[in-house]
């Protein structure tokens, strides 16, 4: 199922055979917020709204990737910056994967891709949010090294209430470089 290795930023990622991986553009935007919809058959505009703001795909591009086939199709992205106010830290934003990409291994490539290149910029930590519901999401970042961080039990698991806003609980993860 996997292509050979494709080197990218002084690394390899495997790539699902027609897909290759590249920086975002600013054009990008519509077709990942579509794809959200898509992908998680969800007309949640909080979902949406975590992306809907252009600015990811103004000011972002050099740390954040986007995974598409020969014919334009978006397989997997990933959004992440560097802190503006503690260059120590990173923080992805938020990462997709196709349905029909999921188990594949490509989320973690684009984990650890991104890890390297925080590295690389000086960065000695790594942060990430999900919900507390998403048990998914949770084991996921527990089985790439990431900390679970909370302050009350919502949803059976430690997380902080209100994060996002009223009633927008949400589980924080930290894991070093």
């Amino acid at each position: 199922m996997w292509a050979t290795g494709t080197v990218y930023a002084g690394g390899m990622i495997d790539l699902p055979p027609g897909y290759s991986i590249r920086h975002t553009v600013e054009g990008d935007h519509l077709t990942v917020v579509e794809a959200i919809g898509r992908w998680w058959d969800t007309p949640n505009r909080a979902m949406l709204g975590l992306l809907m703001p252009r600015l990811f795909f103004q000011f972002f591009t050099g740390t954040s990737w986007i995974v598409d086939n020969e014919e334009g199709e978006i397989g997997a992205f990933l959004i992440g910056f560097r802190s503006q106010d503690d260059p120590q830290v990173c923080y992805i934003h938020f990462v997709g994967v196709d349905p029909d990409l999921r188990r594949t291994g490509i989320a973690r490539q684009l984990y650890l891709l991104f890890f390297e290149t925080m590295k690389d910029l000086g960065c000695s930590q790594v942060r990430a949010i999900t919900g507390s519901f998403n048990r998914r999401s949770q084991a996921f970042h527990a089985a790439l090294g990431f900390e679970a961080h909370g302050d009350r039990e919502i949803d059976g698991v430690l997380a902080y209430p209100d994060y996002d806003g009223p009633g927008e609980p949400r589980v924080a993860f930290s894991r070093g470089l």
